[in-house]
């Protein structure tokens, strides 16, 4: 049995869309949880093979959202054609879970410890 929760990926290379892209999501409580790591990125674009130094944004996020975490990201983001995708989390602790439902809710205003 799967889970209504989600996490979205996107890369960025400047500090500061980060930042906008992340503010934006938590600010809506759109974002349960947004994890950022350093990576190396290899692609093809426009006829080129391309190499970058970018972070990847894991989102946290119930399923439902997506569409406005994917509002946030192009409102946000300087890259012309952005990576947005989504991956189903099938199975979770419930708690964690749960916690992903209070901090995205309106209401919700429980804390927890780490991510």
């Amino acid at each position: 049995m799967g889970t209504n929760h989600s996490i979205i990926l996107t890369t960025y290379s400047k500090e500061r869309t980060g930042s906008r892209i992340i503010g934006a999501l938590l600010k809506a409580r759109l974002a349960a949880c947004v994890q950022v790591v350093p990576i190396r990125s290899f692609y093809r674009w426009k006829g080129s093979i391309s190499k970058d130094r970018e972070r990847l944004m894991l989102i946290k996020a119930r399923s439902r959202d997506f569409h406005g975490i994917k509002k946030a990201i192009l409102g946000n983001h300087d890259y012309e054609l952005p990576e947005i995708v989504s991956v189903r989390i099938e199975q979770g602790l419930t708690g964690y879970l749960k916690w992903m439902n209070e901090v995205t809710n309106r209401s919700g205003s429980r804390r927890r410890g780490g991510a």
